[in-house]
């Protein structure tokens, strides 16, 4: 089932391989995507479907150095360049629209000021990377700095944030994407007013369940509004501990948020499954509680070999299913699986700044096998 077509919403992808969202950090001055960035996603344009690296909506919702964002005019020219190459490889392309919340520091944010958050929560050990040396992302000299103590969100900024999701939605399909993911995972913004023990407020954002799932509803619904419930996604990772965010009760949290997102009829939810050493493993009940929850297209990720892809659609908890790192070494990562051909090994060094090397200089498998 892998390889053969899936339409999602009112796009047919060529398979049922994803290639998810992964921050490189390689931006130009002023956060702007460039010609690089254009070759790295349209050499992987045979994945039924790219979702872009995280993009901020904001400059308020940057938190790593040389990450691009889709707030400014340059911005959007810049990845109008990125969706044009893709398309003309025959893809399809998804942005990631971003707001790290407090994984952030203070020199990114405007003025100096401390970052935001659902809470006034710091996150012992979370770190940002920081372009300390002022190299830009050809130097790759960037550093891990703990983030820097937030500040609790009002009620009219909350307000301002969901103007900016909608906003950065329009900008994206004006640059050409065929819809947008918002980022509810990994610990950032959405996922900080979704998690207990990150939403300590006592107004209608806190509190509970319904209430800490208000933002993602409010941003959701103000996003389908601007573009199209067809062209939405929503990033989910239930499980997972990163950036120090965390649920007392995550099953019953995130079939709620899924339920949210099925009233409201978006295109698809990506779950992020747990994928380091000894991780939690997404209990086959929950991952069925889930397809029950929500009507539309279910992408995972987390680590998953050909076996495991083809184990999970065909048991039906899946539609889609993304490859992460592999992907970084294998621009033809599609064709490699399908043939059963061996896999490149990515350079880790070079994961985040840099220039071409380990970014667009991986080598194509034989193209004569079909």
């Amino acid at each position: 089932m892998l390889f053969t077509s899936y339409k999602l919403g009112g796009l047919e992808l060529s398979n049922r391989i994803v290639m998810p969202p992964m921050t490189r950090s390689r931006a130009a001055k002023g956060e702007v995507a460039t010609d690089l960035m254009a070759e790295y996603y349209s050499q992987r344009a045979t994945a039924g479907l790219i979702i872009s690296e995280g993009t901020q909506v904001s400059r308020q919702g940057q938190g790593y150095a040389w990450t691009p964002g889709i707030f400014s005019d340059e911005q959007v020219k810049g990845w109008r360049k990125v969706t044009q190459a893709v398309h003309a490889n025959g893809g399809k392309i998804f942005a990631q629209l971003w707001h790290v919340g407090r994984v952030s520091h203070t020199s990114l944010q405007e003025n100096g000021q401390a970052p935001v958050s659902a809470s006034a929560l710091v996150a012992e050990g979370v770190k940002v990377f920081l372009d300390v040396q002022g190299k830009g992302p050809a130097g790759g000299a960037g550093e891990m700095i703990q983030h820097s103590a937030p500040r609790a969100l009002s009620i009219p900024e909350i307000k301002q944030i969901v103007k900016d999701f909608a906003k950065a939605a329009e900008n994206a399909m004006e640059a050409g994407f065929d819809g947008v993911e918002l980022h509810g995972a990994n610990g950032y913004l959405i996922e900080q007013f979704i998690d207990s023990q990150t939403n300590h407020r006592t107004d209608e954002y806190g509190g509970s369940l319904e209430n800490r799932l208000r933002f993602l509803k409010e941003v959701t619904t103000a996003v389908a509004d601007a573009i199209g419930k067809d062209k939405v996604g929503v990033r989910q990772a239930p499980l997972t501990t990163l950036m120090g965010a965390m649920d007392d009760h995550p099953e019953e949290t995130y079939i709620a948020a899924a339920r949210v997102l099925n009233e409201i009829g978006i295109a698809y939810i990506h779950i992020a499954e747990a994928d380091w050493d000894n991780a939690p493993v997404m209990p086959i009940a929950f991952k069925e509680a889930y397809r029950k929850a929500f009507s539309g297209t279910l992408i995972y990720a987390g680590k998953y070999t050909k076996a495991r892809a083809e184990e999970a659609l065909e048991n039906g908890w899946a539609d889609l299913i993304a490859f992460g790192r592999p992907f970084i070494a294998n621009p033809d990562l599609p064709h490699r699986l399908k043939h059963d051909l061996p896999l490149n090994e990515g350079d880790r060094s070079k994961y985040f700044g840099g220039e071409r090397v380990g970014y667009t200089d991986y080598t194509f498998s034989d193209r004569m096998i079909e």
